[in-house]
């Protein structure tokens, strides 16, 4: 009868999975979970500047961009 034994060269033990490439569904969460986590930093980023300008009123003389963003 075989063993199973732990340190067999053909057991790969608990990292087998770590060197394997993500499989498309993996990656498209992944993907997903990028694009919310920008997106709420964004929001937040947004909100900070709100606060800086407590009256709504931006300074005029920030430059801006085409599409009415601030440019950092």
């Amino acid at each position: 009868m075989q063993e199973n034994r732990v340190d067999s060269p053909n057991d790969a033990g608990p990292h087998l999975h770590a060197h394997t490439a993500p499989t498309t569904q993996q990656m498209r969460t992944v993907g997903q979970r990028r694009r919310d986590a920008e997106e709420k930093l964004e929001h937040h980023l947004r909100e900070a500047r709100h606060k800086d300008h407590p009256h709504g009123d931006e300074s005029a003389d920030e430059p801006r961009q085409d599409d009415g963003e601030r440019s950092i």
